[in-house]
């Protein structure tokens, strides 16, 4: 009898630990070696060797990476100074402010009422948020300097909301005239209700639909997330996605508790040496005001839970966020041709479209590097970046604080990701 009872243990035991991301709470994912998973340790070896030899060259702060395939963690690592001033090192549970990577979940928080029939994709804009009813089109100006303003050809939809095709700019980084009427109402300074009422009185930079700009959108998204919920859109967020996930270390203001493990944010100065990022809308009191298309701060594992999510068909660990069929809406490419071969002062990457949040990769040999059609993913200020892969069943994940973004680098990422995969 003894004997039976330890079989049938044993069996249990088998069969939950043999389960990856699907348990019945949210414990620490899983873990395997990469061979299990179709991964060679071997190869991976290249990517830490790389991106170690980049921390000691200055290139980059330290570095978080982690992997994820078949639902297992097969890698993660973490190397170089969290603080180059105090000379912390940087570890695998430090909270780093997730910049853009905030859109992806935005994006997910107003799908899910999407879900419970709030409203449709096609639905104007301005049946919601009325004073973008009014709202009108840059179209250049007049012979004594005035700006002239057309009425749109058709509304703004909430599809072009997700999209970055509603005729916003983001006024940090272009200079046209619309993104320095941006810049001259401080629209992110203050906090999601200022702006949600400051961005409608502002002109649109092109007609809905006929350009890929990249935009404020994500925070008009969280705008729409309150409205439709009722809810302030950081108290949705926990309450319907970080808690659920587990993702007990994502936040957006950092609380006094969390504060020692904030990586320092850097910038490359014009020595091409790491200097301390100079302060600014988007440096000082990050996260203070929750605003949809960045705010967020996250570990590499909580980020990992959402990521998961996402290549599940919506759900982790018994609870389900969305439906696969809305996963697979959000995940493949919702930008027309045309707005597409038109794009703003910050463009996707070569063979890839946008979904509804995220970057969709369509064409592999147009990108010029290792990837798989149906690859989505997005990237942050900071340099963090993440992709998830239906295909080969992969999530990757890449957290540093660099501001601008080292573009170059995150290709590298990515090759050397792709190159470790020897099988299924």
């Amino acid at each position: 009898m003894f004997v039976l009872h330890r079989l049938r243990f044993l069996l249990i035991v088998g069969l939950f630990t043999s389960v990856a991301w699907t348990g019945t709470k949210a414990d620490d994912p899983p873990a395997a070696t990469p061979e299990q998973v179709g991964m060679s340790s071997e190869r991976l070896k290249r990517l830490d060797t790389a991106i170690h030899t980049y921390v000691d060259r200055g290139r980059t702060p330290g570095v978080v990476t982690l992997i994820a395939r078949h639902g297992k963690v097969v890698h993660v690592d973490a190397y170089g100074p969290a603080d180059v001033a105090s000379g912390r090192k940087i570890r695998d549970d430090d909270i780093f402010r997730m910049y853009s990577m905030t859109k992806p979940i935005t994006s997910v928080a107003l799908l899910m009422l999407y879900e419970e029939g709030k409203f449709q994709l096609t639905d104007p804009l301005g049946r919601y948020l009325p004073a973008f009813n009014k709202v009108k089109v840059f179209s250049g100006f007049s012979a004594a300097g005035d700006m002239l303003l057309d009425s749109p050809k058709r509304p703004i939809t909430i599809q072009d909301v997700f999209r970055h095709t509603a005729g916003f700019t983001y006024g940090l980084f272009g200079d046209t005239p619309v993104d320095k009427e941006y810049q001259k109402a401080k629209l992110l300074d203050g906090d999601l209700k200022g702006f949600i009422e400051k961005l409608p009185t502002l002109p649109l930079l092109y007609q809905p639909g006929e350009r890929w700009v990249y935009s404020i959108s994500h925070d008009v998204q969280a705008a729409l997330v309150e409205h439709l919920s009722g809810m302030k859109f950081d108290e949705y967020v926990r309450r319907k996605i970080f808690t659920p996930l587990g993702m007990k270390d994502a936040i957006f203001a950092i609380t006094a508790d969390k504060k020692a493990r904030v990586p320092a944010l850097y910038s490359t100065g014009a020595n091409g040496k790491l200097e301390p990022a100079a302060s600014g809308v988007l440096v000082s009191n990050y996260g203070d005001a929750a605003f949809g298309g960045h705010s967020i701060s996250s570990t590499a594992r909580d980020y990992a839970r959402f990521a998961q999510m996402l290549l599940n068909g919506g759900e982790l660990n018994g609870v389900r966020l969305l439906s696969p069929k809305t996963v697979e809406l959000m995940t493949v490419n919702h930008v027309p041709e045309r707005a597409l071969s038109n794009q703003g002062s910050i463009g996707l990457n070569g063979g890839s479209g946008y979904g509804l949040g995220v970057s969709v990769l369509a064409n592999t040999a147009r990108s010029g590097n290792i990837g798989s059609a149906g690859e989505f993913g997005w990237y942050g200020a900071a340099s963090t970046h993440f992709l998830v892969d239906p295909k080969e069943d992969l999530v990757a994940i890449y957290l540093t604080q660099l501001m601008s973004g080292d573009f170059a680098l995150r290709s590298e990422f990515v090759t050397l990701v792709y190159q470790s995969i020897v099988g299924k």
